[in-house]
């Protein structure tokens, strides 16, 4: 039975290349995302393209959702071996002085909840195969803080610690977990746009997908980092 790639947060961009990338190694592919159309119309896309590939609507700031979920993949493709966690809240970059409570809160479920529900509802198939891979994507700030880009760095920074512990611990076992940490805007999406017109950020890097796709297919056949920083981080003067 051929091995399965569970994306999380997949859409156009980044999510679709690492579908792709990984299919190319013979990987069946799972896309989970909140909007049923916009999976329906990937894996009709990747379909067209040869590549197995099911849709699964789901709201990933509801950790208490991931058991149910988890078995609705392993029900379709009878296994899981990689996940890659890489949902990201739009518009949530908050100056540090300026952040309450409420504003960290509402995306702890997101950031840093949900990732560890996940694992938990995958841990023990992975461990009784002695294989299995969680990838998390994550932005510059969780490794480098920067003035006026605070918001969801800090709980970026927290779920980069808890992966860094789970690997030390997991690794004997046979099992990855590796996180990819992008210092850039990725080509192609409304992000990378909005940086594009504005004269902040318009400077900063701008990396293809498929790039990064390939960085983690790396990471994950080579296991011989916890950690990629794609590129090197572009630190604005405090």
């Amino acid at each position: 039975m051929s091995k399965v790639i569970a994306v999380f947060g997949a859409g156009q961009g980044l999510g679709t290349s690492i579908a792709r990338r990984f299919a190319a190694e013979g990987f069946r592919v799972a896309l989970v995302a909140r909007r049923k159309d916009r999976l329906d119309a990937l894996v009709d896309e990747l379909g067209a393209e040869g590549i197995e590939a099911a849709g699964f609507p789901a709201d990933l700031s509801a950790p208490e959702q991931i058991p149910a979920l988890i078995g609705a993949i392993r029900e379709r493709f009878g296994r899981i071996d990689v996940i890659e966690y890489g949902p990201f809240p739009s518009g949530r970059f908050t100056p540090a002085a300026e952040l309450r409570p409420a504003d960290l809160a509402q995306d702890i479920p997101l950031l840093l909840l949900t990732p560890l529900a996940v694992v938990q509802a995958v841990l023990a198939e992975w461990k009784a195969r002695g294989d299995g891979a969680f990838l998390m994507t994550t932005g510059a700030t969780a490794v480098h803080p920067m003035p006026h880009w605070s918001g969801i760095g800090p709980l970026m920074a927290a779920a980069r610690n808890w992966l860094y512990s789970l690997n030390g611990e997991l690794a004997p076992s046979g099992v990855y977990a590796g996180t990819l940490s992008i210092a850039a805007f990725i080509t192609g999406s409304e992000a990378a746009e909005s940086a594009a017109a504005d004269p902040k950020t318009a400077s900063f890097p701008v990396v293809s997908p498929a790039d990064l796709a390939a960085l983690y297919w790396d990471m994950y056949a080579k296991r011989d980092r916890i950690e990629e920083i794609h590129p090197h981080p572009h630190l604005p003067a405090a």
